[in-house]
């Protein structure tokens, strides 16, 4: 696969698909069941408020890799990101209701790079608060 963006056809403020990600509990046993990550704050509330969490909360690497979906979604080919980061500035608390938590992500194009590739920044939010910081991806364009 190769994206399905021109990078002839961005420009650099494009802004791209927000989407929003719920998360309940159950996304988050299994994610632990498929990434082997089975750490009690992910799961268990009692064990997250005894270590001075406020509840049971969202891996870091479920929250990174659901913000990259609206990359991802956008370019039509998830290889087309050539890197990826971020810094976990606030966790995403999940309540155990029947709503859980909601994961808020927008971007934008920040920066035509050379070579067909594009800087692209990420908001990540939840509960109104930014929970991933220096999001960024690079990607190459068609």
């Amino acid at each position: 696969m190769t994206a399905k963006i021109s990078y002839d056809d961005v420009e650099v403020g494009t802004e791209l698909p927000a989407q929003s990600f719920p998360v309940t509990r159950d996304t988050l046993v299994r994610y632990a069941g498929a990434s082997g990550d089975f750490n009690p704050i992910h799961w268990n509330e009692k064990f997250a408020v005894e270590v001075g969490l406020p509840d049971v909360i969202a891996h870091g690497m479920f929250t990174m890799a659901e913000a990259i979906r609206v990359v991802t979604d956008w370019l039509g080919d998830p290889g087309a990101v050539v890197e990826y980061g971020v810094r976990f500035t606030r966790p995403v608390v999940v309540p155990n209701d029947d709503k859980g938590a909601t994961i808020e992500v927008s971007a934008k194009v920040a920066a035509k790079l050379d070579d067909g590739r594009v800087r692209v920044d990420l908001l990540a939010k939840s509960a109104e608060q930014k929970v991933l910081g220096m999001s960024r991806a690079v990607v190459r364009l068609a």
